[in-house]
């Protein structure tokens, strides 16, 4: 198993469990922003799994176009499967969000005046 994906799912279930709004809002002040802080994680974490699925998926790969060679791979589906039972990247995002484990900063428009 990848670090990440046992630094991901170490406490953070597969089923959704109803947050509390102003506690979401409490972080950043903002219902719209924690929302987007928890959107831009949830893409960032979405983009590493999918890249260490596919680099190890891509070790079965066969460059050859014959049917004939085209069988089942056990190997191919568990590690398959095993990415199907990892939590969703929002659920993993809201978890790290809820825990102040994202790093998030504001651009102030008067940062430059």
């Amino acid at each position: 198993m990848s670090k990440l994906r046992r630094q991901l799912t170490g406490n953070t279930s597969s089923v959704v469990e109803p947050k509390s709004l102003f506690d979401i809002k409490q972080k950043t002040g903002n219902i719209y922003e924690s929302i987007a802080i928890i959107a831009k994680r949830a893409n960032q974490i979405n983009i590493t799994v999918k890249e260490e699925l596919h680099n190890k998926l891509e070790e079965f790969a066969s460059h050859t176009d014959s049917l004939e060679e085209i069988h089942e791979n056990k190997e191919q589906i568990e590690i398959s499967k095993a990415y199907e039972r990892m939590p969703n990247p929002a659920l993993l995002a809201t978890t790290e969000f809820m825990e102040d484990k994202v790093y998030f900063r504001r651009n102030d428009e008067d940062l430059f005046s």
